[in-house]
């Protein structure tokens, strides 16, 4: 296993780099420098630029991490030569050709569907019942207000563009299934992990399991640049390959 020295963190929709605040301190201590990016959130290709240029910034190798749809980000991005493998925090995995939209149409509409709203611009954002039950139901009441307050629209348009790049492909991969995610069914997180073939470890945990579950997490992704091992996760988890 190739052993990384650096870290970038890529978040999902109505999200930013803040997502990662409990995740980044236990990376430090594992003897990791990380970056969370800030993602426009107005298209793949804007997001994925990035990315791209958080990694042109830092020598290899480096380990990206996408939580929710910055799993198609990282997807797309992550072909560059620097990067050693990619870690999937309940996050979209597509092949090439696919879509956050393609990937859940074969599977039963998750409960935090129903929560979006679209505006005149063709951005979206969720409603307080939806962060607050469906998205960070597991978190505290001031840490759910916090993100509802916070959430960054999200533009339409990204959850039906297609990846072109499938880095998995060539690149060793971990994926963190949350099994109490009601914004993607954790039947499919599963699913795309299989099919990626990573590495899979199995928590009780909302979509937003880096808040939720930071030392989890943090471990999956510790393994991943070659300093840890997910080994101390509690009775009611489980590792896969």
């Amino acid at each position: 296993m190739t052993k990384a020295s650096y870290v970038i963190l890529v978040h999902g929709a109505w999200a930013d780099g803040s997502s990662w605040s409990k995740v980044i301190p236990l990376l430090l201590d594992g003897g990791l420098r990380a970056t969370a990016v800030q993602l426009p959130l107005t298209s793949l290709t804007d997001d994925v630029a990035t990315v791209k240029r958080a990694i042109a910034l830092e020598d290899g190798p480096i380990i990206l991490v996408g939580h929710s749809y910055g799993g198609v980000v990282i997807t797309q991005a992550g072909g560059d030569s620097k990067v050693a493998g990619l870690v999937y925090i309940a996050a979209f995995a597509p092949d090439v050709g696919q879509s956050v939209g393609s990937l859940g149409a074969n599977v039963e509409p998750a409960p935090l569907g129903s929560e979006v709203r679209p505006d005149s611009q063709g951005f979206l954002k969720l409603t307080e019942s939806g962060v607050k039950n469906d998205f960070a139901q597991d978190l505290t009441p001031t840490e759910k207000s916090i993100l509802f307050a916070a959430q960054a629209p999200t533009a339409a348009a990204v959850f039906g563009a297609n990846v072109s790049v499938a880095s998995w492909k060539d690149k060793p991969s971990w994926y963190l299934v949350a099994t109490a995610d009601r914004a993607i069914p954790p039947s499919l997180e599963r699913a795309m992990a299989k099919a990626i073939n990573a590495k899979t470890v199995e928590i009780t945990s909302s979509h937003v399991a880096m808040l939720a579950r930071p030392k989890e997490a943090a471990n999956l992704i510790l393994e991943a640049a070659g300093r840890g091992s997910p080994s101390k996760f509690g009775t009611e988890d489980r590792l896969t390959r």
